[in-house]
């Protein structure tokens, strides 16, 4: 009985609130000024890095720049060259002195694998980047 009368001297005193969730991501209707609060824990958690995030913005070296001016110099060549002699002469410039004829084999510039052939479409161009494995295939049509 002395229990039944302590607990109904503290009933009295119980109060109850309603349960409101709120939720924290802005995304989900949260407040938006968490936005970059939540955007940098996510940040310091992450265990994944970008192994080239570091090179990104490198300055290349001379020897690279040289090479890359090299290969498009020598693939704009290639490129005149076989439109030239399909299209005509008037194309190439200054001082190209006529139809320049391209032998048919494989051609290698940097990365870039050149394969030249006739078929019966007319000249096929078949280009490969050794590292990607990315391949285009360039049909000339013959006069």
């Amino acid at each position: 009985m002395k229990y039944i009368i302590i607990i109904l001297f503290f009933s009295n005193s119980l109060f109850a609130q309603d349960l409101v969730y709120k939720p924290k991501n802005p995304a989900f209707g949260g407040d938006t000024f968490n936005y970059q609060w939540m955007l940098s824990s996510a940040d310091s958690q992450n265990k994944f890095k970008d192994p080239d995030e570091d090179n990104q913005f490198k300055e290349k070296t001379e020897l690279e720049r040289f090479t890359e001016n090299l290969n498009s110099q020598l693939i704009n060549y290639l490129s005149r060259t076989l439109f030239q002699n399909e299209f005509g002469t008037g194309v190439g410039g200054v001082g190209t002195g006529g139809s320049q004829q391209l032998q048919e084999g494989v051609y290698t510039f940097g990365s870039l694998s050149v394969e030249l052939y006739q078929s019966n479409l007319g000249l096929v161009v078949n280009i490969l980047d050794i590292f990607t494995g990315e391949e285009t295939q360039v049909i000339i049509p013959g006069n």
